[in-house]
């Protein structure tokens, strides 16, 4: 005599094979749509930096592209703050799990730079990545090290996957600030 646990399998078993021929819609969620509807919102603020408003609205817009546990939104209560500078270069103040300053030269935009490269590269550290100047153009979070000829402002696969790893248990408290330059 075969138990109940055995019986139930093939019950469900026959009823996912049966219940599509027969016209029944059966839901799946691929893993995907599981982590988007899971995401973590961060909401960033580019009021201080009037001149590059559409380029951290782009930027941002490029990370959304890329990741799935983690969403960069315009508005709302912002921990992420973009402010307008003269001189000093482009850097960063954040803790790596959304709350930081990010300050965007105008300088280095004169002199060349990407001003959407700039602002997901500052981006991409409030969202936990590090620095990596010696890496190729391909990589968001090589900044300015390949000059001022790289325009990508797309962050690569293994930096969306390191970001997506980073927001896998959702908003977690900060424990320590950085400084990116």
């Amino acid at each position: 005599m075969m138990s109940a646990r055995p019986i139930g399998r093939v019950v469900l078993g026959l009823a996912a094979v049966l219940l599509p021929l027969a016209g029944a819609q059966v839901f799946t969620a691929t893993a995907a749509e599981a982590a988007t509807t899971q995401a973590v919102t961060l909401y960033y603020d580019s009021s201080d930096a009037p001149d590059y408003q559409s380029q951290a609205d782009q930027a941002a817009a490029n990370w959304n592209g890329v990741v799935h546990n983690v969403q960069l939104s315009s508005g709302g209560s912002a921990t992420i703050l973009i402010h307008e500078v003269t001189g000093g270069g482009s850097y960063t103040q954040t803790d790596g799990h959304g709350h930081g300053d990010i300050y965007i030269d105008v300088q280095q935009v004169n002199e060349g730079n990407d001003p959407t490269r700039i602002l997901a590269h500052e981006m991409g550290h409030n969202l936990g990545l590090p620095d990596h100047y010696e890496g190729p153009c391909s990589e968001i979070m090589s900044g300015h090290g390949p000059g001022t000829s790289c325009k990508n402002a797309m962050p690569n696969a293994q930096e969306a996957a390191q970001v997506d790893q980073n927001f896998a248990n959702g908003f977690t408290p900060a424990l320590a600030s950085h400084l990116y330059r």
